[in-house]
Formats: C-alpha cells, structure tokens, sequence
C-alpha cells in the first residue's frame, strides 16, 4: 500500500527529524503498522488513517532517535527521558495523539496494550 503521510507532514508536528532517508524509513513502518491494525476498518476515513500515520511516525522517531526529556540538569549532567520502554504509545506525546485520533481503540489494543490470554480449566480431577 502507499505511504498515507510525507516528511513534510511529519515535520510539520515535530520540532526536528533526522535526515529525509531516515524519516522515509519511519514512514515505511507506521504505515506497515497503520495498514496491518487499521487497513481494513471502514469506521475511519483514509485522511485520519494518514493523520494517524504521521503522529505514528514521529512516535517513532521521539522512541528511538530523538527521545524527548521529561527532566533536564546542567551541574553534573542529568537527563531524565520522558516515559518507560513498557509504555507503549504512551510513551510520546505523539503516541498519545495516535490514541486520541484512533476512535476504534484498536491501535491502544495491539501496540500499547498487554496481551492476555485466558485459560479455562475444565476439571481439576485426573
């Protein structure tokens, strides 16, 4: 499927993004991802999937390449980078626009949400 969102688009939200190549790489999997979750769902318009393309990829380009910090310190040095590795789409403001533009809460189940399974015992006798 074709990309649904452009590096201009992904600029435009972020303050600064890597060099074009890189930033096309990002785009290649958010839409991988947003075709795979989201491709077939009818309750949302090809212009939200592409918005929701975009703030994915700048999701992960904050996650790997340009982490964002919570807390800053000058006097021996101290970062402190915003979110946890287990946070999922919560872990970036731009994650969290994913979440809010995806009305259909299947982005939060597949990508930020733990999978569960259920067991049933049908009997505890031998």
């Amino acid at each position: 499927m074709a990309v649904r969102t452009t590096i201009a688009d992904v600029t435009l939200i972020m303050a600064s993004v890597p060099a074009d190549g890189v930033v096309t790489k990002f785009i290649d999997s958010a839409n991988l991802t947003v075709t795979e979750i989201l491709g077939s769902d009818t309750t949302l318009t090809d212009a939200m999937k592409a918005d929701i393309e975009c703030w994915l990829t700048a999701h992960l380009i904050a996650c790997t390449l340009k982490r964002m910090p919570a807390k800053a310190g000058a006097g021996p040095a101290d970062v402190t980078f915003m979110g946890k590795s287990d946070m999922g789409l919560e872990t970036t403001p731009y994650g969290q626009m994913v979440l809010v533009m995806d009305t259909t809460g299947k982005m939060r189940s597949q990508v930020s949400g733990k999978k569960v399974s259920i067991v049933a015992v049908t009997s505890f006798e031998d």
